[in-house]
């Protein structure tokens, strides 16, 4: 297993920052699996994906559409939430399986509901709180998913967000 790389923010905007900054390492066909628990900042994360991708609008969570698909920025953009889903039936049925796709960047909250449905080769980002608005944001490579820049990831300083 390939070594994980982590990093702590402490603001909403330090993890929409790494968010921005992850996107810009991104390619078509990537796959992210957020893990965590409700408040951990997964959407918060997925917000700084998209805007780093160019996608200027709102970015809500898909909590009750179970997706959010965004083709106005660099490369398409998926953002699941599987937390209502039921399992994997369910997603093959209404044909939402099908979007992870070779030529989008997917990103998936609650992706233990559907683990028979996920690539082998993605990245795993754990977003873990710690005190206060502090959480660790862990990045797992899984498979053969390539080595990212890690470097890049540094959060900015407290005072530059």
């Amino acid at each position: 297993m390939k070594e994980a790389y982590r990093c702590a923010t402490s603001t909403a905007r330090q993890t929409r920052a790494v968010g921005a900054m992850l996107a810009g390492q991104l390619r078509p066909g990537d796959v992210l699996l957020l893990t965590g628990g409700l408040g951990a900042g997964k959407s918060e994360l997925c917000r700084g994906i998209a805007r780093g991708l160019g996608i200027q609008g709102p970015v809500p969570s898909p909590s009750f559409t179970i997706l959010n698909r965004y083709e106005e920025g660099h490369v398409p953009y998926n953002h699941f939430d599987w937390y209502r889903v039921s399992g994997e039936e369910e997603l093959r049925e209404s044909g939402l399986d099908e979007m992870l796709d070779r030529h989008s960047i997917s990103a998936i909250e609650w992706h233990e509901r559907a683990p028979g449905l996920l690539p082998a080769d993605c990245l795993e980002i754990s977003l873990t709180p710690l005190d206060g608005d502090e959480r660790q944001i862990s990045f797992q490579p899984r498979g053969a998913f390539r080595a990212l820049d890690w470097a890049a990831l540094t959060p900015p300083s407290k005072e530059d967000t």
